[in-house]
């Protein structure tokens, strides 16, 4: 409709009914979106620290636990050790005897002890430890723990270190592929070998550990690792607790993960740890008592925590130690013959 005012007509535009003043609702204002916390370097340092503080006093909180030896009387009324893991056995490996168990028959995931038979399988072809071998993209694909990179050249030697002392999944797998029987070959191979050491129990699906379908017990690897240390290349890389690992391009310094290297109180033969969150933390390991210098191999399958599972171990090598002069009183000290005139 337009309307005349004057000579300017003016458009008045329609529009609904008038709301009074007095009865218009004031909206509330928009409250302003929150701002985003910008990344803080102090920040984040800072909760790291808390987090390490938060893990130390956790540890320390075990360890100071763990000193104390933990003991309960068995159904014929001896001192036995009283374990937290899942599973675990002192086994010698000179008799075949069972010294002391418990569960150590249940099959369990084994995580990293997987790579004692990788070690073992890759070496008994007698390979050549100095070739230069490249490793490739698929190697370190979602490989976990790794020191490797794709396109870096490495000899077999230094992958052994690599798998052994460090627990480097990637050299797992390049050991398996560059060998004779290839990637799923190396498999098979491994099951093979685990059928002719009797190991019953065994069951393996890569090898690195990562899957947690690689299964075993307490029993069979106390087994597996007592065999192992006999091949001087194996266990004497098991026994070192820090190395210099060398590819073609560089130096990398790694460290055991098995924290009971380089004690004075211990004489580790050979070790390996293991775990995933389905097998716990694990420690397989041959130790030379120090009364009589006999060999025992003690495994842990399933312990709480890190520091949990060499607690354990160590609770159980003092146990067979106290027992070693009975234990072992029946086998003879071999006296040379004296030369005759």
């Amino acid at each position: 409709m337009l309307i005349s005012i004057g000579v300017v007509p003016v458009a008045i535009a329609k529009t609904g009914p008038t709301v009074p003043t007095s009865k218009r609702v004031a909206r509330p204002a928009a409250k302003p979106a929150p701002k985003r916390a910008l990344y803080s370097t102090q920040r984040s340092a800072s909760q790291k620290a808390r987090l390490a503080r938060a893990r130390a006093a956790a540890t320390a909180r075990e360890m100071a636990e763990g000193i104390v030896p933990r003991y309960k009387v068995d159904a014929s009324g001896d001192l036995v050790p009283d374990i937290r893991a899942a599973a675990a056995i002192i086994y010698n490996p000179e008799t075949n005897e069972v010294l002391w168990e418990e569960n150590s028959q249940s099959q369990r995931s084994i995580a990293s002890i997987t790579k004692v038979m990788t070690a073992v399988a890759f070496l008994e072809n007698g390979p050549d430890l100095t070739e230069p071998i490249t490793v490739v993209r698929g190697d370190v694909f979602r490989a976990s723990t790794t020191y490797l990179r794709a396109n870096d050249e490495i000899t077999a030697e230094e992958l052994l270190h690599l798998l052994l002392i460090a627990s480097d999944n990637a050299a797992a797998r390049v050991l398996a592929r560059v060998s004779p029987y290839g990637p799923d070959g190396f498999i098979q191979r491994m099951n093979e070998k685990a059928a002719e050491l009797g190991l019953q129990n065994t069951r393996y699906a890569d090898p690195s550990g990562l899957l947690s379908d690689n299964v075993s017990s307490a029993y069979d690897m106390a087994r597996l690792i007592a065999h192992a240390s006999s091949n001087e290349k194996i266990s004497s890389i098991m026994r070192l607790p820090t190395y210099t690992v060398q590819t073609s391009k560089r130096s990398i310094p790694v460290h055991s993960t098995n924290h009971m290297l380089g004690r004075q109180d211990v004489d580790v033969r050979a070790a390996k740890t293991g775990f995933i969150s389905k097998s716990g933390y694990c420690l397989a390991t041959l130790l030379r008592l120090p009364q009589g210098g006999q060999q025992v191999a003690l495994v842990v399958l399933g312990a709480r925590s890190n520091a949990g599972r060499f607690l354990e171990t160590q609770n159980l090598f003092n146990w067979i130690s106290t027992k070693a002069a009975t234990i072992f009183a029946t086998s003879a000290p071999i006296v040379a013959a004296a030369p005759q005139n």
